[in-house]
C-alpha cells in the first residue's frame, strides 16, 4: 500500500512538473502565442488558414507573390465575407524584385456621379446611412486584381481563381469567429433582399464547423476569370448590379462602373530611427502612421519600456494630434488640396510636439495650421523576392445590405464615410473617392525590403501599425512577439466626416497591462478602461532577411490567421 501511494505521489509530481514546464516559454516574451514561421522559398500570411494554404499552393505551382495575393484575397472574400469581398475596395503595396522598387495601387471606387449632398438634404439626413442603397460607392476590388495582374502577374487568372471557385462549389467549414460575425451581420441585414438566400440559405443558424457553400459566387468568379474585369464593370455582372441598385432606390449606374479605374500612386514615407516606413497617400489614412511616428521619434521611447505609463501616454497623445489633422485634411486628392508633404514632415512634427504635455492628457487638441469595421489583410513573399502588402474591405461587416441577385456577394458601404458638411475636405461629391480606413504597411531598410505588414480594424489601423513599428524597432521584439503584445486603443478623436472629438476620449487597454500603469494614466488625466470586445485589429506580417535569403512570418492570435511558408 505504501509503495502504491508512493507511485501515485511520484506520478502527481511528474504531471505537475510537466504542467509547470508547459507554462514556461523557452524563448520570447511571456505573451507570445507561438514562434515565428521561417522559410526560404515563399511565405503567405492571411486571416484564414485555408486561404493561406491556397496562397502556398499557387506559389508552388510557379505563381509569384502577386498571383498568390489575388488568389488569397478571392478566397477570403468567400471564407471571410464578413470582412471583405468583390463588392469592396482594396489598396496594395508591391515590392518588385526585378526593379527593386515599391509600387502603390489605390483600388478604391468613387461615389455615383448623380449622387450629391442635395439628395440627403431633401431626405432630411445629416449623415449618409450606414446601410442601404445610399451607402454604396463603386467597388474597386476586381479592377484592382486585374491591374496588379497586368503589371506583375504570371499565371492565368483562371488558375488563380480556380481554388476559390472549387471551395465555393464544394464548401468549407466555418470557424467560430466567422460564425459569430455572420450571425450578427445577417440579423442586421435581415430586411434586405437576397441576404439570407446568399449567406444563410435554408435559414440556417450557423454553428462552428458547419459547411458553407456559395455556388452563386463560384459562377461569378468563373465569369470574371473567363471574360476579364470588363464582365464585372461593363458586362452581365455590371447590368445585374445596376439594375438591382436602381430597384432599391440607389444611384449606382452602368456609367459609374464602366468609367472606374484603379490608380497607381507615388508612395510616401518617413524615416523612423533608420527605417523607412511607407504609406499610400489619401484618400486613405496611411499618412496618419507617418505623422504619429514623426512625433514619437522626438522621444526616447525605448527608455520608457514597453507597457509603461510613458509609453502609452506619448503614444496616445501623438495619436490625438495626428487624428485631428486626419479629420480636417484627408480626402481624395483629385478633389481636395491635401498638404501631404507638410503633414509628414519632421519640421511639422516638431511644431506639433509642443502641444504634448508629458505629465497631462490633452482634452481638446486641434488640427495643426498648414501653410497655403471589418477588414482582411494579407501579405505574401515569393522565391524571387517579390512581396505584396494588401488590405481589402467591405467596410461595415458584410457591407451595405445590397446583394445583387444571383451573384453571391454584397456591395460595400464605403460611401458612408463621406461628410455632408459643406466645405469639409471629405464632403460628398459626384465621382469622388470616400475617405478610407484600410491601409497596407511596408518598411524598408537601406533601400531593401524589411517588413510587409498590416493591422486590421477601422480607425484602429494606424494606431495598430504604429505599435507594431515601436515593438519591432524600439522594443526589439521579434515579428510574432510584436503582434501578440497587448495593444492600446484610443477612442474619441474627431471623425473624418467632420464630427467633433468627445472630450479627450478614452484609453482602452487590452489584457496584459498592469493595474499600476492604469492608475498612473488616470493620474495624468486619461480616462482608462480595460476593453473587452474593443477593436485591437488583426495582424499579419512578413520580415525578410536579405543576407540569408530567409522569410519570417507572423499571424495574429486574436483571429483565425495563419502564417505558412515552404
Amino acid at each position: 500500500m505504501i509503495v502504491q501511494h508512493t507511485c501515485f505521489f511520484l506520478l502527481f509530481l511528474f504531471v505537475l512538473s510537466g504542467m509547470l514546464w508547459a507554462q514556461d516559454r523557452r524563448s520570447g516574451q511571456p505573451w507570445t502565442t507561438r514562434s515565428e514561421v521561417i522559410a526560404q522559398n515563399g511565405m503567405v500570411c492571411s486571416s484564414h488558414p485555408l486561404a493561406t494554404q491556397i496562397g502556398i499552393d499557387v506559389l508552388k505551382k510557379g505563381g509569384n507573390a502577386i498571383d498568390a495575393a489575388i488568389a488569397v484575397n478571392a478566397a477570403l472574400g468567400l471564407m471571410e465575407p464578413t470582412g471583405c469581398g468583390i463588392g469592396g475596395d482594396f489598396f496594395a503595396i508591391v515590392w518588385d524584385a526585378k526593379t527593386q522598387k515599391l509600387y502603390g495601387l489605390n483600388g478604391s471606387g468613387a461615389a455615383p456621379k448623380n449622387l450629391t449632398p442635395a439628395v440627403f438634404n431633401e431626405l432630411g439626413l445629416e449623415q449618409i446611412p450606414t446601410y442601404g442603397p445610399l451607402s454604396v460607392s463603386v467597388p474597386g476590388c476586381v479592377d484592382g486584381w486585374f491591374e496588379l495582374h497586368k503589371r506583375f502577374g504570371s499565371l492565368p487568372m483562371m488558375d488563380i481563381l480556380q481554388p476559390t471557385i472549387e471551395y465555393a462549389n464544394n464548401g468549407f467549414p466555418l470557424t467560430e469567429i466567422i460564425v459569430n460575425e455572420f450571425r450578427g451581420d445577417i440579423e442586421r441585414h435581415a430586411d434586405y433582399r437576397n441576404v439570407k438566400e446568399t449567406f444563410a440559405p435554408n435559414g440556417e443558424i450557423w454553428q462552428r464547423g458547419d459547411v458553407y457553400r456559395n455556388p452563386m459566387l463560384a459562377k461569378t468568379l468563373a465569369l470574371i476569370a473567363e471574360k476579364g474585369r470588363d464582365e464585372f464593370y461593363k458586362g452581365s455582372i455590371a447590368r445585374t448590379i445596376t439594375d438591382f441598385m436602381q430597384s432599391q432606390g440607389g444611384y449606382l449606374t452602368l456609367e459609374d462602373l464602366a468609367s472606374h479605374t484603379s490608380e497607381w500612386v507615388d508612395l510616401v514615407s518617413t524615416n523612423y530611427r533608420g527605417y523607412d516606413v511607407w504609406a499610400i497617400p489619401p484618400n486613405g489614412q496611411g499618412i496618419t502612421v507617418l505623422q504619429m511616428l514623426n512625433l514619437l521619434e522626438l522621444y526616447d521611447v525605448k527608455s520608457f519600456g514597453f507597457g509603461s505609463a510613458d509609453h502609452i501616454h506619448f503614444l496616445v497623445e501623438a495619436k490625438k494630434l495626428a487624428f485631428e489633422d486626419r479629420a480636417k485634411y484627408y480626402a481624395d486628392m483629385r478633389f481636395a488640396d491635401v498638404p501631404v508633404q507638410q503633414l509628414i514632415s519632421k519640421e511639422y512634427a516638431k511644431l506639433r510636439s509642443a502641444e504634448i504635455d508629458p505629465a497631462r492628457a490633452s482634452i481638446a487638441p486641434q488640427p495643426g495650421a498648414i501653410a497655403g469595421n471589418d477588414t482582411v489583410y494579407l501579405t505574401i513573399a515569393d522565391k524571387d523576392g517579390n512581396m505584396v502588402s494588401l488590405i481589402q474591405s467591405n467596410y461595415w461587416g458584410l457591407g451595405s445590405g445590397m446583394v445583387p441577385p444571383g451573384l453571391g456577394f454584397m456591395l460595400h458601404n464605403r460611401g458612408q464615410s463621406f461628410s455632408l458638411i459643406e466645405g469639409h475636405a471629405n464632403v460628398l461629391a459626384p465621382g469622388k473617392r470616400p475617405f478610407h480606413t484600410i491601409i497596407p504597411g511596408f518598411i524598408t531598410k537601406d533601400g531593401k525590403p524589411f517588413v510587409s505588414f498590416g493591422v486590421m480594424g477601422g480607425d484602429f489601423q494606424p494606431q495598430g501599425q504604429v505599435q507594431i513599428v515601436l515593438n519591432l524597432i524600439d522594443f526589439s521584439m521579434n515579428l510574432q512577439e510584436a503582434g501578440d503584445a497587448p495593444r492600446v486603443q484610443h477612442t474619441g478623436s474627431s471623425h473624418f466626416r467632420g464630427e467633433p472629438a468627445s472630450g479627450g476620449g478614452q484609453v482602452v487597454l487590452e489584457n496584459g497591462f498592469s493595474p499600476t500603469v492604469q492608475r498612473q494614466l488616470l493620474q495624468r488625466g486619461h480616462s482608462v478602461a480595460f476593453g473587452f470586445g474593443a477593436t485591437y485589429g488583426g495582424y499579419q506580417a512578413i520580415m525578410v532577411d536579405v543576407e540569408r535569403g530567409v522569410y519570417f512570418g507572423a499571424s495574429d492570435s486574436r483571429k483565425d490567421g495563419c502564417a505558412m511558408g515552404y
